[in-house]
């Protein structure tokens, strides 16, 4: 399309400050500089609920606010996380701090420009400039990644970082990205290897260990992780992975210390405050976790943020204290959440549970026993999760405390703990769900080592010269337990001895339909949009919006 000559007059910007005289002051330079509409916050948490409900081109935001605990860092931490921000905005934070350690820390979250103050309405027209200059260069790796041709989109970004083009590295970082997110791990993890032997980037190396991490290797991003946090102890995205590979471990103290350490860092990050608290509510210091899921509510109950599954935990804190009127509420926000979403699935299962919960407080057993054998008959279904495992056994845990005990309760623990018991870490959490009944939590811990027996009998059969067999029968118990471990194995053993195996291609089809329906996966605490901790945002989940955005109505360079 043809530039416009003034291509701000169109777009719109956000100015977030708490100080009112410098928030007119940079509302000023905006307008001065042709800006068409500029709106205006005064408070982190009003800036986020404007930002999840409009889109704007510019943000101008302050970094500390003297009145609030949040941060401007925080809530871009949160937005880009939760990939509420589109490609095309431009990002400027405002800071009286000019030391390194910030700097680097603005670099690290993709920021377009870190202002010192105080600043001119001319350097911030620059910063402005300069930003749309990178966006534009790099349009067409995300007019490709918004098409869902992520193949061409990774193309695009090797050629630009092997060229050395103009924003080779942070096109070497999309590219990174994309390479993981498509399960090219060997790939990601050699290309941000690159990148580190060209220019060693903080990012870069939390990348290798993210790439580890999804390989599998959660020992490897440990010994990767303590070497950068040697380096950059103040790294908070780099805590939140290594908790994550922590808990992979099965090492649950570690893990917590580590949430802890990333909260500590950042007190106002609502998705941290819920990854900690969810640990903590499971596996640690269950008031600890309530403590924490209590101040991620405050923050930010009613923001897209919040995974509304920490409200079905505050429920079961209000229940076991005897708190009728905390529960009612947490009942309310979660059938208030189910109402406005726009994939309701999820949190219309949440609020079962919640209701579930403000029955058996009300000793209506009836509608108890109903909820929980609705989901009781579930456990087979591919929809079922681990999440939803872990909320019906603290449910059935205190139906029992209260006289209620479902019918087969003992039979769909076993279910659940051969279904999910894919880690060791994963059985310790189920088992953690189930506390307070003894035979319940042995038996859920102790599903992943059943499962590493049923494994090791079918390879036998290979070690005899029978990987078909072993395919065979490692297929057969993953019917019948719906395991993903288990398929997982069966593939891999596929994948390595397939031209020694006479019916690989029927066995193929089960493995590819098993796969199809049960699938590995990690109970991500908190991040409940999948969308992984260290990740660079992608735009792919935007829609191009009717109007010209800032990035469309560029000059040429």
């Amino acid at each position: 399309m043809r530039f416009l000559d003034n291509p701000l007059h169109e777009s719109q910007a956000l100015v977030i400050e708490g100080n009112a005289q410098s928030r007119s002051i940079i509302v000023a330079q905006l307008r001065e500089l042709g800006v068409g509409h500029v709106s205006q916050c005064a408070r982190v948490n009003d800036a986020r609920r404007k930002l999840e409900a409009q889109r704007f081109d510019v943000i101008v935001c302050e970094q500390r606010f003297d009145k609030e605990s949040g941060s401007g860092q925080e809530l871009l931490d949160d937005l880009r996380r939760q990939q509420i921000l589109p490609f095309y905005t431009v990002f400027i934070m405002l800071t009286a701090e000019a030391s390194y350690s910030k700097v680097a820390e603005a670099a690290e979250s993709a920021l377009d420009a870190y202002l010192l103050k105080p600043h001119t309405g001319a350097r911030l027209g620059e910063s402005i400039l300069s930003a749309r200059a990178r966006k534009r260069a790099l349009q067409a790796i995300f007019s490709a990644i918004d098409e869902q041709d992520f193949e061409r989109a990774a193309t695009l970004c090797l050629e630009r970082f092997h060229a050395r083009e103009d924003y080779w590295l942070y096109a070497a970082r999309i590219g990174a990205e994309l390479l993981l997110r498509g399960a090219r791990l060997d790939e990601a993890r050699q290309l941000y290897e690159a990148v580190i032997a060209a220019k060693t980037l903080p990012w870069a190396r939390l990348g290798v260990a993210r790439a580890q991490l999804e390989a599998g290797q959660p020992a490897k991003a440990v010994t990767t992780l303590e070497a950068l946090l040697a380096d950059d102890d103040g790294y908070a995205d780099a805590y939140d992975v290594m908790g994550r590979a922590h808990f992979e471990l099965g090492n649950f103290e570690q893990a917590l210390s580590t949430y802890a350490m990333a909260t500590r860092l950042t007190p106002s990050a609502v998705s941290r405050l819920l990854k900690h608290g969810m640990l903590a509510f499971y596996g640690g210091d269950r008031a600890e976790g309530v403590e924490l899921l209590d101040r991620a509510a405050r923050l930010g109950v009613d923001s897209k943020l919040f995974d509304p599954q920490a409200l079905v935990l505050l429920a079961l804190a209000r229940f076991d204290n005897n708190d009728t009127r905390g529960l009612q509420r947490c009942v309310e926000q979660l059938a208030r959440n189910a109402d406005r979403s726009f994939e309701p699935e999820r949190p219309r299962r949440l609020h079962r549970f919640a209701t579930a919960i403000n029955a058996l407080h009300h000793r209506n057993n009836a509608e108890v026993q109903a909820i929980a054998t609705e989901f009781m008959k579930q456990v087979r279904d591919p929809a079922f999760d681990v999440e939803t495992a872990c909320n019906l056994l603290t449910l059935m845990t205190r139906m029992v405390d209260r006289g209620a005990a479902p019918p087969d309760a003992e039979g769909v623990v076993n279910a659940i703990a051969l279904r999910f018991g894919t880690s060791r870490a994963m059985s310790e959490l189920l088992g953690c769900a189930a506390k307070g009944q003894a035979a319940w939590t042995k038996a859920l811990a102790s599903g992943h080592a059943q499962v590493l027996k049923i494994s090791e009998e079918a390879m036998r059969l290979s070690l005899k010269g029978d990987p078909g067999g072993t395919v065979e029968q490692l297929l057969s118990e993953a019917e019948r337990l719906c395991n993903a471990k288990l398929i997982e194995s069966a593939h891999q053993v596929l994948q390595r001895y397939g031209e020694r195996i006479v019916a690989r291609g029927p066995l193929q089809q089960r493995v590819d339909t098993l796969r199809g329906l049960y699938r590995m996966a990690s109970l991500r605490l908190g991040e409940h949009t999948g969308h992984s901790t260290g990740a660079v945002p992608l735009s792919s989940g935007f829609r191009k919006p009717e109007r010209a955005g800032l990035l469309d109505a560029a000059p040429a360079a």
